[in-house]
């Protein structure tokens, strides 16, 4: 129930992106703060103190805020920033999807493997399906999302889904209800939307609801 009520207010909350100029959300965007030691640092969680620099959770914008100098302009002081900076906050994202997806596991609200994963679709109990980028695009068909919005999840590797199931690799998974689901699909997004992937199975993401 609290994080319900964060999120109702995170998406209440706005703020300007400084490398779009766009009003957003503060869920579809990523807070940047100025450390002590003057250097630019990723607050993926939003837990960090400071006066946050946001910009929209995008590799393009994040990319663009960084070739423009606009961290510098916005903090208004000499600040230094990371020549991986797009990078970091992707593995940070990364992290926090691993994380997210292997807490699911341990709660019971997410399982792997293409027959678990077609039964938990057959019977209506998943809410999204995760299928890895580089698994087999034959296989992957095979498997159709939930109806809805954001039911589809790819951008993991083989390898990247394994580490949240304590495998060397797995191509298909699927969360069931709950809040914990909700978080793993928002990170999912994030990442996706900084790793700057297209879908790599455009039919199947159409059925899924993200474009």
């Amino acid at each position: 129930m609290k994080h319900t009520k964060e999120k109702l207010f995170n998406e209440q909350v706005k703020r300007r992106c400084i490398s779009s100029g766009e009003i957003c959300n503060k869920s579809d965007m990523l807070r940047f703060v100025v450390a002590p030691n003057k250097e630019i640092v990723p607050d993926v969680s939003e837990k960090l103190p400071g006066r946050g620099i946001w910009v929209k959770t995008n590799r393009i914008f994040l990319e663009k805020a960084i070739s423009k100098k606009l961290f510098l302009k916005t903090a208004k002081e000499k600040v230094a920033v990371r020549n991986d900076l797009v990078s970091f906050v992707e593995a940070l994202l990364l992290k926090n999807v691993i994380a997210l997806i292997s807490l699911s596991r341990k709660s019971g609200i997410a399982v792997s493997g293409f027959e678990k994963v077609k039964s938990t679709l057959a019977d209506g109990s998943a809410k999204a399906l995760i299928q890895a980028r580089d698994g087999s695009e034959g296989q992957k068909l095979k498997l159709r999302p939930p109806d809805g919005k954001n039911s589809y999840i790819d951008c993991l590797s083989s390898q990247e889904l394994g580490l949240a199931f304590g495998r060397n690799y797995v191509v298909h998974a699927s969360l069931t209800s709950g809040g914990l689901s909700k978080r793993v699909v928002h990170e999912a997004l994030r990442l996706n939307e900084i790793r700057g992937f297209e879908p790599l199975n455009k039919e199947l993401s159409a059925n899924a609801g993200l474009n």
